[in-house]
């Protein structure tokens, strides 16, 4: 006997302009079922509890605003398979949004094969699902540009809000699952958790959101290169944990009373850009590994200079130390270390500079993945892996021919210089707290 809809939340960790969770309530309205939203507190692989606090505090928001549409909501701690599994033993149907990491899809298939009932899977972290944008691994972004505004009308509109028709005894949660819901929580939730940079969740992402657009979009194209003048969103955390949707944002920044130019430059990075990196990883299942990821030219120039002498050579342990002789790169990994976050430009100069100051460009690959992925609260996605491989040449085309960098993109710090004021910004995050 099938008693119920399940959604497995795992990419989309909303409530709001969640197209799994509305397909969902359309079953259940449909088939006069009720519907559960489980979601599985699993170790994941880089994960720290900085990630953790930050998931869990945007769980909580979900689980309460669940309640509010009589939507049983269930959270567990474990294997993601078997407990998704077991939950589905009577479910009418599984409805799953989609991931794009290797870790993800692995979870996916296999829940597929070991469940009786029908599933689907929704995309939700994308304005245009991956597989309705091109069905191949583009080389950069005018080549998906093209492709991607064709058809973006067609998927920049409004999601409704649906209710739930019926009442089926959804309207509380059952005690066990108030008792287990507060086990999680609790055991990553206790203590300090006012003193982290970010807090998780959507309310927190929509005051980040309009402070954004009130605050700093006009100024964006002007701006957001610049790390002193702090003009950027911050909402690749939210973004990264799903807690706000890029639909979303790209319809608040449609309608916000900014110039044109200032909207379109926002709107490249958080459709074109965020969905090109999309398109890496799923295109290329060895997104995380430099032979794989690293376009074949720049390995191969890279490989002509891998004898090159180098003036500075820093252990992991040195870079993950923040303890360099440039004070401007010191200053981006003191954000991170700080914050989980560092400023896009700061990005692409922390990544050129570990190449330069590291033996090897393939141990260079392996050091930022890791510190990406400790440090960042919106590490391990495919952002983050699309911008390391960028640092060594992903999306990009060869340069003017250089010591260790052969035909990669170069950058130093007379170019920061040149630009910014970024001895400001060097001073705020070298500051000794």
């Amino acid at each position: 006997m099938r008693k119920y809809i399940l959604y497995w939340m795992q990419q989309a960790q909303r409530v709001r302009y969640n197209q799994a969770l509305n397909n969902s309530i359309e079953l259940a309205n449909q088939r006069n079922l009720p519907l559960i939203v489980c979601f599985i507190v699993t170790s994941y692989p880089e994960a720290h509890l900085q990630h953790y606090r930050f998931m869990l505090q945007g769980i909580k928001e979900v689980e309460t605003a669940l309640l509010e549409k009589n939507i049983r909501f269930i959270l567990r701690k474990g294997d993601i398979v078997q407990e998704v599994v077991k939950l589905a033993e009577n479910a009418e149907i599984l409805v799953m949004d989609r991931g794009f990491l290797r870790i993800q899809r692995e979870w996916r298939k296999t829940i597929q094969k070991q469940i009786s009932c029908p599933s689907r899977i929704i995309d939700t972290d994308t304005i245009i699902p991956v597989l309705a944008v091109t069905d191949k691994a583009e080389i950069a972004a005018r080549t998906i540009r093209p492709k991607i505004k064709k058809i973006l009308p067609e998927y920049l509109v409004e999601i409704p809000d649906i209710p739930l028709n019926h009442n089926l005894g959804n309207h509380f949660l059952q005690q066990q699952d108030v008792l287990s819901n507060l086990a999680v929580f609790n055991s990553f939730l206790t203590g300090n958790e006012g003193e982290a940079f970010f807090q998780g969740g959507y309310a927190k992402a929509r005051i980040a959101l309009e402070k954004f657009i009130s605050e700093k979009l006009a100024l964006y194209p002007q701006l957001s290169s610049d790390p002193s003048s702090d003009i950027c969103s911050h909402l690749s955390p939210y973004l990264h944990f799903g807690q706000i949707s890029s639909l979303e944002i790209a319809l608040d920044i449609n309608a916000a009373e900014a110039a044109q130019p200032a909207r379109d430059a926002f709107l490249e990075q958080l459709i074109i850009r965020r969905e090109l990196a999309v398109n890496f990883v799923w295109y290329n299942p060895g997104y995380d590994e430099y032979e794989h990821s690293v376009p074949q030219w720049a390995q191969s120039s890279l490989d002509l200079h891998k004898n090159d002498p180098h003036e500075y050579l820093y252990s992991l342990e040195e870079l993950e130390a923040a303890a360099t002789h440039d004070i401007f790169w010191n200053a981006a990994q003191n954000q991170m270390l700080k914050t989980g976050f560092m400023h896009n430009y700061m990005r692409m100069y922390w990544g050129k500079k570990i190449i330069e100051w590291t033996i090897s460009p393939q141990q260079a690959y392996k050091s930022m993945c890791y510190l990406n992925n400790k440090y960042l609260l919106d590490g391990r996605d495919a952002n983050g892996y699309a911008g390391i491989a960028w640092c060594f040449g992903l999306h990009d085309h060869p340069w003017k021919e250089r010591n260790i960098f052969g035909k990669i993109r170069y950058m130093n710090a007379k170019g920061l210089q040149r630009k910014f004021n970024i001895q400001k910004y060097a001073e705020k995050w070298n500051r000794i707290p």
